[in-house]
């Protein structure tokens, strides 16, 4: 299993999943997308397993996809954004999904930022502790692009559509405590982790069945539906990686000067 995603469990049965690529700031490689569905789905197969924690080493809990991702994003979209045929999600997709499918509680401590990717996988978990100075943003406007992690999916299910559109639309930097007014966060704690892990604790000690169930009930909806809408986020990706504007967002964030784009066609 790839060293990108650090995995320990306890006797009472709580995963402590973290992003550990500290250097990058957690930010998501291939492989680091990778691992994430590879442990997520390991853990789904634990019938021992009564909670996870899901959070970042180092200063960050994931400063979104790393930037050295946009070539390879372009000579392999398809690819990339293929759906597995057991899940809705496609492999980039699963790296946040494989959280909402894992038949447990996911409780996501986040600290630093959770940029792109990152606020994607954080948004996939079911319930979040944020440090009142960790960072969200919806930063794929940022590169030309649109979120397509299951972003749009979990946006839609915590806020307003409204306030989805402002964040998607924009790109602009949420604080925890206004993440927590908007609905973005559960907690807002000074020590997220160590309060995620009280929290899982708690939930070991109920009844196993009755977890999964409840999370089963909570987050039942239409299979169909959800695989429309996560089809649909790849479908307006695709046109997007590799065209002229988007090429230009990149090119003028690197640059540090004021984009210049195309009209759209």
């Amino acid at each position: 299993m790839s060293d990108r995603v650090s995995i320990s469990i306890d006797s009472e049965g709580i995963a402590d999943v973290r992003l550990n690529r500290p250097d990058k700031m957690n930010a998501c490689d291939l492989e680091m997308i990778e691992a994430l569905s590879t442990v997520g789905s390991a853990l789904a197969k634990d019938h021992s397993l009564r909670a996870v924690v899901l959070s970042g080493e180092g200063q960050a809990f994931c400063a979104g996809l790393d930037i050295t991702l946009f070539s390879k994003f372009e000579s392999n979209v398809d690819g990339l954004l293929e759906r597995d045929t057991e899940s809705p999600a496609n492999f980039v997709q699963r790296a946040a999904w494989v959280w909402t499918e894992l038949p447990v509680p996911v409780i996501a401590a986040v600290h630093g930022v959770a940029f792109g990717a990152g606020f994607q996988i954080a948004l996939a978990a079911d319930i979040r502790f944020v440090a009142p100075d960790a960072r969200f943003s919806a930063m794929e406007i940022k590169w030309g692009l649109i979120p397509d992690m299951t972003g749009a999916v979990s946006l839609q299910s915590l806020v307003g559509i409204d306030v989805a559109k402002e964040l998607v639309f924009t790109g602009r930097i949420v604080f925890g405590t206004e993440a927590r007014e908007l609905g973005l966060a559960t907690h807002v704690s000074k020590t997220p982790r160590d309060q995620a892990f009280e929290l899982a604790r708690d939930m070991a000690r109920r009844s196993p069945d009755a977890i999964r169930a409840a999370k089963q009930l909570l987050g039942e909806s239409d299979p169909g539906a959800i695989e429309e809408r996560l089809e649909r986020e790849a479908r307006l990706q695709r046109p997007l990686i590799g065209g002229p504007n988007q090429i230009e967002a990149v090119r003028a964030n690197l640059e540090r000067r004021a984009p210049q784009f195309e009209d759209p066609k």
